[in-house]
């Protein structure tokens, strides 16, 4: 192949393939069981891919409207209506993305300019810091202070400035399965208060939430709803990551910027799926399910567990489980993941990589969106180290 005879300066120089690229290329050579990666190995509905085929048939193949099919913002609005008591307005305020990963780099873009300070929480999902440093912006970490990786607010407000545009929240959190409280939602509310700044909400595991705690959501905070864009993800919801089928929802005035920046970057979004999930969202069971469905699994994945060295992590959301090996080894948590791989046939994600400094508290995140059989045998595997 010919090389390009110019000279250019990477954007992104440090930048390298992400830890989920890495673990799961492992255990895919050699072989290994992978809770790597986020994705479930068991069939997602045949209803719902019945639906998809059913619109394809009926010739809704092609561009769907820029902020999305009009019956599945409907749909979306009633959701967020009946779970929050908060209402969007799904013409002005609601927009469908190619998943969730694509509405926040576009919510960063549309508000995050050069010098821009973006405060973000540690271990911080690995998408959001590299956003903010395209867009121009300067990323400040919080760091969740263990245990249970829990926000200083007091740490936060020092981190406020006059630059600060915007504050990134998860919830439930990825890659530790926190979960924010009440109390947490009405500091941040009392923190940007009589401020410009925006904050922008992941949610996309809203639904996978266990031990009978509420989502809170930002929309259920007049304070915090009239500046913030809420994203979602019904790849996560429904099984489907390879769908990338995700949503935003903002007051009329952000939404206007989002979609700014949205028609330039995708556009439209996938048109069958979108109608299909429309329809299915009609049966809210189909989501309220899903809190008694992941908190089995993560019970049964924890029971297999209780006989090993590894100390367990509370996780009261997410389909991820943390486990402090501390008591097996020294190494450092991507050597020893990288091991586990290697030698065991287990495939783990380290938590350093979600720190800015490297830093490693001795902790591995496994998926356990998992059929039985596959967590019975990686419990097998980990009871033995």
């Amino acid at each position: 192949m010919m090389i390009f005879p110019g000279t250019f300066k990477s954007k992104q120089p440090h930048t390298e393939d992400s830890i989920f690229a890495i673990m799961s290329k492992l255990a895919n050579q050699h072989g290994a069981i992978n809770l790597s990666q986020g994705f479930p190995d068991f069939d997602i509905s045949e209803e719902i891919i019945d639906l998809v085929n059913f619109y394809m048939k009926q010739g809704n193949n092609q561009y769907a409207p820029m902020a999305g099919i009009p019956e599945l913002r409907k749909a979306i609005s009633r959701k967020v209506e009946q779970d929050h008591n908060a209402f969007y307005d799904p013409e002005k305020e609601i927009t469908i993305t190619a998943g969730a990963t694509q509405a926040l780099f576009t919510a960063i873009t549309a508000f995050v300019r050069d010098n821009d300070e973006v405060i973000i929480f540690e271990p911080a999902y690995d998408s959001y810091a590299p956003a903010v440093k395209l867009n121009g912006g300067t990323i400040k970490h919080a760091r969740m202070e263990m245990p249970g990786f829990k926000i200083n607010w007091q740490q936060v407000t020092k981190l406020i400035s006059s630059n600060t545009r915007m504050i990134i929240i998860n919830t439930p959190h990825n890659p530790t399965g926190a979960v924010l409280a009440e109390e947490d939602m009405r500091q941040l509310e009392k923190l940007v208060k009589k401020t410009d700044i925006i904050v922008l909400s992941d949610e996309v595991y809203e639904h996978l939430i266990f031990d009978g705690i509420q989502h809170q959501s930002v929309c259920r905070y007049p304070e915090l709803l009239k500046r913030s864009l809420a994203v979602g993800s019904f790849g996560k919801t429904f099984h489907a990551t390879g769908w990338k089928i995700g949503y935003v929802m903002a007051p009329e005035n952000l939404m206007n910027e989002f979609r700014k920046v949205h028609q330039w970057i995708v556009f439209a979004v996938n048109t069958p799926i979108q109608l299909a999930i429309a329809e299915y969202l009609n049966d809210e069971n189909h989501y309220k399910s899903l809190p008694a469905f992941y908190q089995q699994k993560r019970d049964f994945f924890l029971e297999l567990l209780k006989t090993s060295r590894f100390k367990i992590i509370p996780s009261h959301g997410t389909y991820f489980q943390c486990f402090d090996y501390s008591q097996i080894s020294d190494e450092a948590d991507l050597a020893f993941a990288k091991r586990l791989t290697t030698d065991f046939g287990i495939a783990s994600i380290p938590l350093s990589p979600f720190f800015k400094d490297g830093s490693h508290e001795k902790i591995l995140r496994f998926c356990f969106a998992k059929k039985e059989e596959t967590l019975i045998k990686a419990a097998e595997i980990l009871c033995k180290i």
